[in-house]
């Protein structure tokens, strides 16, 4: 094929750092590690509470920053690039339908999360529904997917980034994998989600910055539809159409019959998807649990709401100005060119935003990407570290050792953290040899996987009627159709460019996001119909576990945590009490001399310095432990619980929520 566009020089496969760029990555990781270093000291964490939901003292603002960062990992920046260049601008709303579902987490979701006292997501099915068997299956499937999907692609993501940007092994990238576990391990959710807050501001600063420059170079917006639409690489597959951008490549909104995401999918299909992963996926849940408050929560939500607006203009633009630029690499399609550029046979869109970086940035801003990309891959690693270890440790660990005290499970979280990071380093290998594909690879496990989880949340909050034996038996067959697409996904692959589809019709003819629509539907259906076949859960044990239930006065949440014969197994049934408790008793000499008087007059010992190391490392307090009146566990019981907002601070958050999704709407209506 003759083409007489001109291809701009591909620059050096092994870029050189100067001097500017290692200082910017020196000055990076002396504040990640000072402000990691300053938030583990700043955290309670010798209680589960203080552990596992940073006390319950957090405010709006580092909320929304580390719900952003934790989903904008490394696998978005080239995940999301990568689609992009390929594909053009539809998969940009699945960062706008976020937004959505961000209002729905703390205008829904939370007052009910808030109010029936829990702290892992697989905890409330099982006070929801009762029994163990539902809360074991989420427990178990949450961390299937966690090594499956997020932390093996985050890992694949970021090594396959600093491969191409600076040349390096791909096995010196668990060097990060080290950092963000020491973070997890020692502070806690304290310091994953302060951590999380400076990540955030890197990113944003950094992404942007690559976003003007690459417009510039491309002539703005205008000048990217045009050269986007001529981006062919010079060396083609013949008689295929696979090297052209797509006609629809501008438009969000594509059909419904042969769009590669048609519109009933990425509205609707999508949105199940996202449910999920913002409203009852523990990573994202638990940083929102954590909140001073309700209104907090709310305000987390909205921050981080703004915040998903800008990946369409940060990271999926730029993958589309990556081809524009460079057609015969990032858009190659002959096999045999392909690995000549990224040694993939599939294609080389994976590398379209690491190639703005060291062909567009002078030194010293393509030190700061690599920080940015830094950032991405440890927050989100961070905050999955944590999550997987609060579900291991409160909702497995505990099932096995139901008397196990707050030093033992704070322990355990930590050795579970540092488990995950093992598992995360032997996966590499695997991850290798992972085709291009890596985005539709977590896509299409999600899709199959996660609908049967959301649907019965949706029904566990808004339909009293649902019992235990609909939920189980719903996501077992739920699981088992979904489970079966999946492994006929992985048998019978895409074809490639040239090809031809042989692929069964209920793969080949049903989109993925179709058919997450389905799966969630028949699992609804089968929840319903079994739940109204066997006897309803009584009245009084769903107060407080329902939308309609959530300011019950029965408070029959509270009644059970009320029940413990001692504090140890409140703190266990309740992880947060303890360090709303420590919040609540200012620590003056009063406060300390009331309590050694609690105490039977006993003093604090005085430990060695290598002591306090000691106990510093396993979070084990040194304080003597605050003995408070039944009252005053009632009181504390009550406000830990309490849904209730003063009226300014609500009319603000419902103010901004309704101007966020204006944005969202006019953005929409923009793009579609």
């Amino acid at each position: 094929m003759d083409n007489s566009t001109e291809t701009p020089s591909l620059g050096p496969r092994n870029p050189t750092f100067g001097t500017a760029d290692i200082v910017v990555l020196v000055v990076y990781f002396v504040f990640v590690l000072l402000v990691g270093i300053w938030s583990s000291l700043r955290a309670s964490r010798g209680t589960v509470g203080g552990y596992f939901l940073a006390g319950k003292t957090m405010t709006w603002w580092p909320i929304g920053a580390s719900l952003m960062s934790s989903n904008v990992g490394s696998t978005l920046f080239v995940g999301m690039a990568s689609s992009g260049a390929s594909g053009g601008l539809a998969v940009g709303g699945f960062e706008w339908n976020a937004t959505w579902v961000l209002i729905a987490l703390g205008w829904i979701f939370m007052p009910v999360y808030i109010a029936s006292g829990v702290i892992t997501m697989p905890e409330y099915l099982k006070k929801r529904f009762g029994g163990r068997r539902i809360q074991m299956y989420m427990s178990v499937l949450s961390l299937l997917l966690y090594i499956l999907t997020k932390i093996s692609t985050d890992i694949y993501a970021g090594a396959l980034f600093i491969q191409v940007a600076l040349g390096w092994d791909i096995y010196l990238s668990t060097i990060l994998l080290v950092v963000t576990a020491i973070f997890t391990i020692a502070g806690g959710l304290t310091a994953v989600i302060y951590t999380d807050t400076l990540q955030a501001v890197i990113i944003v600063i950094g992404a942007l910055t690559l976003t003007f420059i690459s417009f510039h170079k491309v002539g703005w917006y205008p000048g990217l539809e045009e050269k986007y639409m001529e981006a062919i690489p010079q060396v083609i597959v013949p008689n295929t159409t696979c090297h052209l951008p797509r006609n629809d490549a501008f438009h969000i909104l594509r059909d419904p019959i042969t769009g590669d995401l048609p519109w009933p999918g990425l509205i609707f299909g999508v949105t199940i998807l996202s449910l999920f992963a913002w409203c009852n996926d523990q990573i994202m849940v638990q940083r929102s649990l954590s909140a001073k408050n309700l209104s907090h929560a709310k305000g987390g939500s909205i921050l981080a709401g703004y915040l998903k607006l800008l990946p369409m203009f940060f990271v999926l633009m730029p993958g589309m100005i990556s081809r524009a630029l460079y057609p015969d690499e990032i858009g190659c399609v002959d096999p045999s060119e392909c690995m000549k550029y990224c040694g993939s046979e599939t294609g080389c869109a994976n590398i379209a935003y690491p190639k703005l970086v060291i062909t567009l940035l002078p030194v010293g801003l393509k030190g700061l990407m690599i920080a940015v990309i830094m950032a991405a891959l440890m927050s989100s690693l961070t905050s999955i570290f944590n999550s997987a270890s609060t579900i291991f440790t409160l909702d497995i660990w505990l099932y096995f050792r139901k008397k196990a005290k707050d030093r033992e499970l704070v322990i355990v979280g930590r050795v579970c953290t540092a488990l995950l990071v093992v598992i995360s380093i032997m996966w590499i290998p695997v991850i290798q040899h992972v085709s291009s594909g890596i985005v539709d690879y977590v896509q299409s496990i999600n899709s199959y996987l996660t609908p049967p989880l959301t649907a019965i949340f949706i029904l566990a909050i808004f339909f009293k009627r649902v019992n235990e034996q609909g939920a189980f038996w719903a996501l077992l067959i739920g699981m088992l159709i979904g489970f079966i697409r999946m492994v006929m996904d992985f048998v019978y692959g895409a074809p490639k460019c040239g090809q031809l589809d042989s692929r069964p019709s209920i793969i080949k003819d049903v989109h993925y996001l179709y058919f997450t629509m389905l799966l969630f539907g028949l699992t609804t259906i089968i929840c319903i119909v079994i739940s109204l076949c066997t006897p309803a859960i009584p009245e009084e044990q769903l107060a407080r576990l329902t939308w309609w239930t959530r300011e019950d006065p029965n408070q029959n949440v509270i009644s059970q945590m009320s029940s413990s014969q001692d504090a140890c197994e409140l703190t266990i049934n309740n992880p947060q009490v303890e360090q709303m408790l420590a919040d609540d008793i200012p620590q003056t000499e009063d406060a300390v001399s009331s309590t050694q008087e609690q105490n039977g007059g006993h003093v604090a010992p005085s430990y060695p310095w290598w002591k306090k190391l000691y106990y510093w490392v396993c979070g084990t307090s040194m304080q003597p432990k605050i003995q408070l009146t039944k009252e005053e566990e009632q009181k504390l019981q009550k406000k830990l619980t309490s849904i209730e907002e003063e009226p300014f601070w609500r009319d603000v958050c419902n103010i901004n929520a309704v101007i966020v999704l204006a944005i969202n709407v006019f953005l929409w209506g923009y793009f579609a």
